[in-house]
């Protein structure tokens, strides 16, 4: 039996969870918040209802659900309020007190071992391996050495945007702690064969198990149509406004295409610190920018545009691919995400490189000029989504951590 936990929850910890549960490989699931519909949702604010379901977990039986929300929900509060976070009950606080509570369920009998993220597994690694337990990494997002390469690069090619590279806040201690976590476990399961490659030389090959995240957005009925010729190319982009996403390469590209392309940005602000040339770039004609949606919304939005373009510079999978995909969207995408993994270039969407407004306009200017085939790569886009399934993404890891027991 596994001891398992993620602080705030997500699609692919969701699932993961799933699969241990049906596996019968579940002991307990650690997190923070776990909404339950009851008495108090009919006396709070629908607003505040909805975001708080986003941390139900009906994935996992009630009776192995443990929780411990004061910090996470402080941090919250906090963020609400517009006011700082106290050390106390800041997110790699709250990461690193659910991965306490982890390591001391570790004593319990018929436990063998251990499944924590990134930021939240040393001290459960820790007493696994004290114990003579399994231990079980999921590297949601590639290695760190990498980002930070790429992040120190970045400030350099593009200063103007350095303000948007957090990561490079990352303390000594913090990174310490990610390298032994990695060196603790028994096997990391990653989603992209992009995350692989940037484990290499960290970690044995044979202690990397690649297992892509599924979809279900290419489930049910499609209401879509595709810009008409002599109409601008819709564009849509969906992810946190950071250089790391490569936004400003997003940006050139739209800038290159002028009036041919219109674009809605959906995605926040990482950082409070200003960046001048991120609000000159969202205040262009020709493009709005949504800073938050609900999924569901989302995915309207997808049905209502033509072309996904994702041009991150380091990414662990983006969801956001194989999601556009299932609503009959093109994707444009760089090969530091999943893309290489979903899509065969030039049929389902492109892949290009990073950092390349050029490339990125080109593919745009293609899909502008022939309204035929950017309906088929939507379409085809459509049946390779469809494809994509949850329930494989479950077997495969139920079966990775069966493997080591």
């Amino acid at each position: 039996m596994i001891v398992m936990g993620h602080p705030t929850g997500n699609a692919n910890s969701r699932h993961a969870a799933r699969a241990l549960a049906e596996a019968g490989l579940l002991s307990e699931f650690h997190t923070t918040l776990a909404w339950r519909d009851g008495f108090l949702s009919r006396l709070l604010p629908s607003a505040l209802c909805r975001e708080l379901e986003r941390r139900a977990w009906p994935e996992v039986p009630r009776g192995q659900l443990r929780t411990a929300p004061w910090r996470e929900a402080v941090r919250l509060l906090c963020g609400r309020l517009g006011r700082g976070t106290p050390a106390w009950c800041d997110v790699d606080a709250v990461y690193a007190a659910l991965d306490r509570g982890m390591a001391a369920s570790l004593t319990r009998p018929g436990v063998r071992g251990v499944y924590a993220y990134e930021d939240g597994a040393q001290a459960s690694f820790r007493e696994a391996r004290r114990r003579g337990l399994r231990t079980f990494y999921d590297l949601p997002i590639a290695y760190w050495k990498t980002l930070h390469r790429l992040s120190a690069e970045e400030a350099e090619r593009e200063p103007e945007w350095a303000a948007t590279l957090t990561a490079l806040d990352d303390g000594p201690e913090k990174l310490a702690r990610k390298e032994e976590e990695l060196r603790l476990a028994d096997r990391v399961f990653v989603a992209s064969s992009y995350t692989a490659l940037t484990l290499r030389g960290e970690v044995a090959p044979e202690r990397v198990a690649v297992i892509p995240y599924g979809s279900d957005a290419g489930e049910g009925s499609l209401s879509r149509s595709w810009s008409a010729p002599g109409e601008p190319l819709r564009v849509l982009y969906v992810g946190s406004l950071s250089q790391r996403k490569g936004i400003s390469y997003l940006f050139s590209a739209l800038d290159r295409m002028g009036g041919d392309c219109v674009a809605t940005l959906v995605g926040r602000k990482i950082t409070d610190r200003p960046c001048p040339a991120l609000d000159a770039a969202l205040s262009k004609p020709g493009r709005r920018w949504i800073p938050s949606l609900p999924h569901a919304a989302v995915l309207d939005e997808m049905e209502r545009h033509d072309v996904l373009v994702f041009p991150s510079l380091f990414e662990g999978f983006g969801l956001v691919i194989p999601e556009a995909m299932g609503r009959g969207m093109a994707v444009i995408a760089t090969p530091h995400t999943a893309a290489p993994d979903l899509i065969e270039d030039g049929r389902e969407g492109f892949v290009v490189p990073i950092r390349s407004a050029a490339a990125i306009a080109e593919r745009l200017a293609v899909l502008h000029g022939d309204r035929e085939r950017l309906r088929a790569v939507g379409m085809a886009a459509r049946e390779k989504a469809v494809r994509l399934r949850w329930e494989t993404y479950c077997s495969r890891l139920a079966a990775g951590v069966k493997e080591l027991l």
